[in-house]
């Protein structure tokens, strides 16, 4: 006995005179303790089958006092006062000195069970056990904190303790079976209650209470292991849910990617172009954080089933992680080469509708010029006409033969043009072919009515002596000449697409080259005007007869002079065309370098980053908390990289809208560097979360830091490539340094070919340090068990094989008892009652050992 106990005993067993003192100063005493042990006693004697009435007359005889204490042989008779103190020594010693709390002595520890139970209500302040008690709410305090369907605390008053009192008494006594050992008005009319027989009574509350703190103990951990199961099936929810929404945009993506069908205006493939852009810009970026946050939370997952001895998850069919991977594989796959193929089309477009243009404008000239020629040619005006008339007929015909043979590479352009625009499948040939064909049928009639009118003007040739040489000359000058002027016009207003400001220096130069030769060509027009001018003259000087016109060509010098000034004018239009083009094509070489040097500083940047964090990754140094705060700094600055990233995405969209399509100055394009940064952003997001599963599996195995900073140094000591990895006899060499005792012998193989199967489960053959640091945590940490669960219910069910739906809803908070019995199975033993429930099946199911 402690040294409280003896102290209270020797207080008991004091000279009578001392026990006569003790009345004479406490008159009230005798008739108080003398009830309270009465009640004591018989609670204790009623299951022996007898009690007592007066203590003086029923322990004189000493029997009923050996059933009550057995280890008392004798008392002296009548002392009534030796009497009580050998009973409270008794009481002292087998009701409160068993109860001990954070090993204080037994006064104490029954006060500080008092003070905890008690705490959270209002008004109650247990200091010792006497005036603590007096209103009586802590009585009614210590009956709601266990039973609170037995008082209704809230409707309690501090200023009415005689009605709290005897609510506590009668509800302990009632539904408790805690004999009323006071009288309220006892209590309440002394001024200090004694001591020692309200720590009798709260002794009894103790001991009817501690069941309730066994299945309070047992209901903690089922809801600590039923909490761990629904938080893990919220995130299996929550992983399906986001696997099948990407898994369905990847779906409805792919075949987006993959339709090859071109549009047939330069407008529509642009727009196709611009989605393109919006879909790498804009949507793409989201769904590439979304993946990389699936993997996350599967591995986070994993880490949580495995720390809590649950079963491995598996998603549903077609959702792994894997076949997430050969899905997002299979959209790259379709994205690769689609940007390319736009470009390419779009290009494809720009050359055709360049020359579709070219067609018409040259097609319109030739139309143009054929416009009237069959009707001249079917003119039988020979036929009345003088040879002289029919001389000049001839001549002028011959002009047209040459003006016609001039005019024979025009349309074999206009046949190559159409030529190539069929190659190029361009979507308007059908109208095309027709108006080629027209020309096609029109210039061979042509050259069939040229050839019938020539033979029959040679027929009479013969007929005819006289020409006039000076038209002659005229014509067969102008002819040319016109045809010069008219091929000058066509090529100064011909469109002209270039890339590079090579190829717009050589249109530059070819201009050049064109206006050297205007000086040579004004000389043939004024010889060509002054033959012209020289008729005129013959005609004045010898009155010639003639009608004023030259008779072999329609080509007046009026023509001439008109068309020379229009060659003139179109001169200056071409040298501000190709200077403006000019400045173009050196705005898009700005482009370029603007890009070239922006692509050239982000491209290694992402690189060494790239490196850094795996270098990070495997020397890692300080606490894992310090190595995620690190982490997470770097991966801060790597996204505040990002508007340089968007710059580069604004820059490449400004060469792609100029239609550039090669760039000399850098080796990276923008789909290098978008793949590089997305995979940088990924590979960071995987490293933290490699730290956090790391955090997780240290707290929850209760791993200390220096054993992690253990683990990582030998991990690392034998990582000799930096690869993160350990291949099996590093890795058995990295076990050996730790301690652990893998010989070369049978048992030692067979014993390592274990932790293999562990740690490798797929067979790889390499060890990650998160497989390391499972399998560590697991050999040097435990963790709830089913069987410890099984326990648990089984306390909660009163020692029965099953538990029912009352018992669950009882001492289980609302959801986690509902949890229970959605999924407990029906007891089928042969002690089963109505509606009994089997525990033991849910608490194996809880770990993997059965099917819920």
């Amino acid at each position: 006995m402690d040294h409280y106990d003896s102290q209270q005993t020797n207080d008991y067993m004091q000279p009578e005179e001392d026990w006569d003192r003790d009345l004479l100063l406490d008159p009230a005493w005798e008739k108080q303790q003398r009830k309270t042990f009465t009640a004591w006693c018989n609670s204790h004697l009623r299951k022996a089958g007898t009690q007592i009435e007066n203590i003086e007359e029923d322990f004189r005889d000493g029997l009923k006092l050996m059933l009550l204490l057995e280890v008392i042989s004798e008392i002296v008779d009548g002392n009534v006062k030796m009497t009580l103190g050998m009973i409270w020594t008794i009481i002292l010693r087998f009701a409160i000195q068993d109860i001990s709390v954070e090993e204080t002595s037994a006064k104490e520890g029954l006060l500080l069970w008092c003070q905890r139970k008690t705490a959270p209500y209002k008004n109650v302040n247990i200091q010792n056990f006497h005036i603590s008690w007096k209103d009586g709410l802590g009585f009614c305090a210590l009956i709601h904190r266990h039973r609170p369907e037995l008082i209704d605390y809230g409707k309690l008053r501090k200023d009415d303790p005689l009605t709290n009192l005897n609510t506590a008494f009668d509800v302990a006594e009632k539904y408790l079976d805690i004999p009323k050992m006071l009288d309220a008005e006892d209590i309440v009319g002394t001024a200090r209650p004694d001591e020692k027989a309200i720590m009798t009574y709260v002794s009894s509350f103790y001991h009817a209470f501690s069941g309730a703190q066994k299945a309070e103990t047992a209901a903690n951990r089922i809801c600590k292991v039923l909490a761990v199961n629904q938080e893990n099936e919220q995130l299996m929810e929550d992983y399906e849910k986001l696997a099948s929404d990407l898994l369905e945009w990847i779906r409805r993506t792919i075949p987006w990617l993959e339709n090859r069908v071109p549009e047939n205006t330069m407008h529509a493939m642009q727009q196709k172009l611009e989605d393109f852009r919006d879909y790498r810009r804009l949507h793409k970026p989201p769904k590439v954080q979304e993946k990389c946050q699936l993997e996350i939370n599967f591995n986070t997952l994993q880490t949580k089933l495995r720390l809590s001895n649950r079963p491995a998850f598996m998603p549903s069919e077609g959702r792994m992680v894997s076949d997430i991977n050969n899905a997002w594989g299979c959209l790259e796959q379709a994205e690769k080469g689609y940007e390319e193929w736009l470009l390419n089309e779009i290009r494809r477009l720009e050359r055709l509708d360049h020359l579709a243009e070219k067609f018409r404008q040259k097609a319109s000239i030739h139309e143009a010029w054929t416009d009237g020629k069959e009707a001249m040619l079917r003119q039988k005006d020979y036929e009345t006409a003088t040879l002289s008339e029919i001389k000049a007929l001839l001549k002028k015909h011959e002009a047209f033969e040459s003006d016609l043979a001039a005019h024979q590479d025009r349309v074999e352009q206009i046949a190559a043009i159409a030529q190539e625009l069929n190659e190029l499948d361009y979507y308007d040939s059908p109208s095309v072919n027709a108006r080629c064909q027209k020309i096609c049928d029109q210039w061979d009639n042509l050259g069939a009515l040229t050839q019938k009118r020539r033979e029959a003007l040679e027929r009479t040739e013969k007929l005819l002596e006289t020409i006039d040489q000076l038209y002659l000359e005229y014509a067969k000058r102008a002819a040319p000449f016109n045809n010069w002027m008219e091929g000058a016009m066509e090529d100064l207003q011909d469109t002209f697409i270039v890339h590079t400001i090579e190829e717009i220096q050589g249109l530059t130069t070819a201009h050049e080259q064109f206006k050297a030769t205007l000086p040579d060509a004004d000389k043939e027009r004024l010889a060509i005007l002054g033959i012209h001018n020289e008729v005129s003259k013959i005609v004045q000087t010898y009155h010639v007869n003639m009608a004023g016109t030259n008779p072999y060509t329609t080509i007046t010098p009026q023509e001439i002079n008109g068309k020379w000034d229009h060659v003139r004018q179109l001169v200056p239009r071409r040298d501000q065309a190709l200077t403006e083009e000019h400045a173009r094509q050196q705005h898009n070489e700005r482009l370029r370098k603007q890009f070239g040097a922006q692509a050239n500083v982000i491209g290694p940047w992402i690189q060494t980053k790239m490196e850094e964090i795996g270098r990070i990754s495997i020397e890692m140094h300080g606490t894992l908390e310090d190595q995620l705060n690190h982490l997470r700094q770097y991966e801060k600055s790597i996204v505040n990289y990002k508007p340089k990233i968007d710059q580069l995405e604004g820059d490449h969209q400004l060469i792609q809208e100029a239609l550039i399509f090669d760039n000399k100055h850098t080796n990276y394009t923008m789909e290098h560097i978008r793949v590089g940064w997305e995979q940088l952003l990924t590979t960071i997001a995987r490293t933290i979360n490699e730290v956090e599963n790391q955090i997780l599996t240290r707290d929850a195995k209760g791993i200390s830091q220096e054993q992690m900073n253990e683990f990582r140094a030998s991990f690392n000591h034998f990582d000799r490539d930096h690869s993160g990895t350990l291949g099996p006899e590093e890795f058995k060499a990295c076990l050996i340094s730790l301690g652990y005792d893998i010989g070369n012998d049978p048992q030692g193989e067979a014993e390592f070919a274990r932790i293999m199967s562990i740690v490798d489960p797929n067979r790889l053959g390499v060890v990650t340090f998160q497989a390391f640091i499972d399998f560590m945590s697991r050999e040097t940490a435990d963790t709830d068990t089913a069987d410890q669960v099984m326990a648990s219910f089984k306390i909660l069910a009163g020692d029965k094989n099953y538990i029912t739906v009352d018992e669950l809803r009882r001492e289980l908070p609302p959801d986690q008892a509902e949890y229970c019995i959605a999924r407990m199975a029906p007891y089928t033993g042969p002690d089963a009652v109505p509606g009994a429930l089997d525990y033991m099946s849910f608490s194996t199911a809880l770990y993997g050992e059965s099917d819920l």
